[in-house]
């Protein structure tokens, strides 16, 4: 079991309106490296892919947890079958305009 510290800080607008959100969670898996390994899937940019993994990350370890209670039963079929279809995605070829801002 993996243990982590959760911190989301508002950047904008400026000021903050909300203080930090501190927070610590375990997880099943390593889900930085899970947030690592989703760059280029789905078309997503970066960010939004380490968003995506960290939130279904976090997300889904809720819905096992709790996976005999309601309302978690309810979408835990459509999260397995969401999980599988990460899972089996692969990375997407960057584009010729990629390409060429990479050279």
């Amino acid at each position: 079991m993996y243990r982590y510290r959760i911190t989301v800080e508002m950047l904008s607008p400026e000021p903050a309106t909300s203080a930090p959100l501190k927070f610590e969670t375990e997880n099943h898996d390593d889900i930085i490296a899970i947030a690592n390994r989703m760059n280029g899937r789905f078309d997503l940019d970066e960010e939004s892919a380490k968003s995506m993994a960290i939130g279904m990350k976090l997300f889904s370890e809720i819905i096992l947890k709790n996976r005999t209670r309601e309302p978690f039963i309810t979408i835990r079929p459509a999260i397995a079958d969401f999980i599988k279809a990460v899972k089996a995605a692969r990375p997407t070829e960057p584009s010729e305009a990629e390409e060429s801002s990479i050279q």
